[in-house]
């Protein structure tokens, strides 16, 4: 996936000279076929994410296409007054890449771990959010943020994890993506790195759907809708808190307009433990596929589902 949103990037960068790319000190390899080809749409602003923000900001209000590049932890949780004041205050269109997501950075700690980036930008007006599952899905993702005249975030997290779609395809703002069909009693909805793991469980109920949320603000309700209704139970799953993520997306959503029961699989509302594996930071919030099977089992149960 860090693949796919290398070579988008540099395709576009060549395409549009007004695309300028702002790093915090991060992504040397990530970005050599870049700065080889772009030398001077390249800029590493240092250590200095909150003073990048607002240059990002300058750029933007002078014609320039900005894409602003940092760890996630950093992007948005450091620069988020900067991010609501100076971009998207003045609803600039300007592109937040959060890389490393969820606990990717497993062994540096809580301080570069990021599971609250989602509902922190899910309150601010105007920004919107990307969160991409796999290639297919980031080089979509990057073609929609190019195209859109707003603030964008970006979400990258695990990108190892392989593919959930066989070809590329285009995403709409707000919309689903399709990845099985059914209309099983239960409907997984899962963003990020947890898409293939909702893949892989969906096996485990017969006639269950599978659905990608890889644009999570905006949320189109009639989407949304659409997708649960031949349903009796929600599940989903995201490398993110269980508060003010997807899980809570979905559930604000149909409280209103289709009541139903959300299932919602994420990281708990605590910090990591201990440092460890990407892996080991996985099982200790109960994300690996036995702990979310047993925790499916534990919410039908509760709720006298038998599926």
């Amino acid at each position: 996936m860090r693949n796919a949103f290398s070579s988008a990037l540099v395709a576009a960068a060549v395409a549009d000279d007004r695309i300028l790319l702002l790093t915090g000190d991060h992504g040397y390899a990530l970005f050599d076929e870049f700065r080889h080809r772009c030398p001077g749409q390249y800029i590493n602003a240092g250590i200095a994410e909150q003073n990048m923000v607002g240059v990002a900001a300058g750029l933007a209000k002078s014609g320039f296409r900005p894409v602003v590049y940092a760890l996630s932890a950093f992007i948005p949780i450091r620069v988020l007054e900067q991010l609501k004041l100076d971009v998207c205050c003045e609803e600039l269109p300007v592109l937040f890449i959060g890389d490393g997501a969820g606990v990717v950075y497993s062994t540096l700690g809580v301080s570069h771990q990021s599971t609250e980036d989602i509902a922190a930008l899910r309150a601010l007006p105007q920004v919107r959010i990307l969160s991409p599952g796999d290639a297919h899905e980031m080089t979509a993702s990057m073609e929609l943020a190019f195209a859109t005249p707003a603030p964008v975030y970006l979400r990258m997290g695990k990108s190892d994890l392989g593919p959930v779609h066989e070809s590329p395809l285009k995403l709409e703002w707000g919309r689903l993506l399709p990845v099985r069909n059914g209309t099983g009693p239960v409907v997984f909805i899962a963003t990020g790195s947890l898409l293939n793991l909702a893949v892989k469980l969906a096996g485990e109920w017969p006639g269950s759907a599978v659905w990608s949320a890889p644009s999570l603000k905006p949320f189109e309700i009639e989407s949304l809708v659409s997708a649960c209704k031949n349903h009796r139970v929600v599940v989903t799953l995201e490398e993110h808190n269980i508060m003010g993520g997807l899980g809570g997306a979905v559930a604000e959503i149909l409280s209103q307009e289709y009541p139903m029961p959300v299932c919602r699989i994420g990281v708990p509302d605590r910090y990591s433990e201990f440092c460890g594996s990407y892996l080991y930071l996985m099982e200790e919030h109960g994300l690996t596929l036995d702990a979310v099977r047993t925790q499916i089992h534990a919410f039908t149960k509760k709720h006298a589902f038998k599926i």
